[in-house]
């Protein structure tokens, strides 16, 4: 299986998330400023992560673009969603979830961290991985 990490990140929390998943399933991380969404075409999971940002919702400038134009071209593809947060709940994950699903998008698993990488819940990571492995 062919899959990608693609992420943004501000702090630099959710990169972290994106490099030790990466590391974890053997694939590339890659900044979404540094890809196309055409550049998926040839992947069969691709890995989503961004921050909550604002009122707990996506990056607007370059990610939120980004997805829009993936789950309207790729939503038959596997796909894992990730980010980092310092407030809230989580609400911002699990509207993305919602998004995803309404729009046909075949969601196979998701993970938050307050904080960075270190901050996963180690049994949650796992599973997360898991999921994406079967």
């Amino acid at each position: 299986m062919k899959r990608i990490v693609i992420y943004w990140s501000s702090t630099g929390n959710t990169e972290s998330m994106a490099e030790r998943i990466a590391s974890d399933l053997g694939c590339d991380a890659i900044n979404v400023s540094n890809i196309s969404v055409d550049d998926v075409s040839t992947y069969d999971e691709v890995i989503l992560g961004c921050p909550a940002m604002g009122a707990e919702e996506l990056e607007d400038d370059e990610f939120k673009p980004f997805y829009d134009e993936f789950i309207a071209n790729y939503s038959d593809k596997k796909i894992g969603l990730f980010g980092s947060y310092g407030w809230g709940d989580g609400e911002w994950m699990r509207n993305w979830e919602e998004d995803v699903k309404s729009k046909g998008g075949a969601l196979v698993a998701s993970i938050i961290a307050n904080g960075d990488a270190s901050e996963m819940d180690e049994s949650l990571y796992q599973d997360f991985l898991n999921k994406l492995n079967s």
